[in-house]
């Protein structure tokens, strides 16, 4: 099952909906669809839709969901990544008004770089690829996303581990 969450921001995603439905027409998408639409106006016809699903609900969608297609709102894009999913990221664009300004652009591909734990698609044309690549994709991505926790009990045990040595 494919997730697909626009957010709760009050300008209608319509170029992202509209796209997961046409993808699940034309049988690029095989699988079943589920899509929060948020404010958008446009109804798919052939994914199952909800405008808003409880928080709960969202969880279990995206904790069930193979691939999480989400907007560019790190609240969106942060819940696949803690229960271990690389989220496919649409950031909303000001020039189609889905949002106020491109700051979703900007910060989606800074994470992108800097974490190498999403990805992120802006060309609604290679949305399709991205979804049937999904899982080359992401076996091919170098990100080794580590906790600070992790981290630093990775850095105590060598500081541990080298004073015991010098006995």
């Amino acid at each position: 099952m494919i997730f697909v969450t626009v957010g709760t921001h009050e300008q209608p995603f319509n170029r992202l909906v509209e796209c997961i439905d046409n993808l699940k027409k034309n049988g690029v998408i095989q699988e079943d669809v589920i899509i929060q639409t948020g404010y958008s106006t446009y109804e798919p016809k052939y994914c199952t839709w909800q405008k808003l699903y409880p928080y709960q609900e969202m969880v279990k969608l995206v904790d069930e969901a193979r691939i999480v297609i989400t907007h560019g709102g790190p609240s969106s894009f942060i819940m696949p990544l803690q229960v271990g999913k690389t989220p496919i990221v649409v950031p909303r664009r000001h020039e189609f008004n889905e949002h106020v300004n491109d700051h979703q652009v900007s910060f989606s591909k800074s994470v992108a770089e800097r974490m190498g734990t999403i990805i992120v698609v802006e060309d609604m044309e290679k949305l399709g690829e991205a979804i049937t690549k999904y899982d080359d994709i992401v076996s091919g991505m170098d990100s080794e996303l580590k906790s600070n926790n992790e981290k630093f009990n990775e850095e105590l045990e060598k500081i541990v581990d080298g004073m015991f040595k010098g006995r």
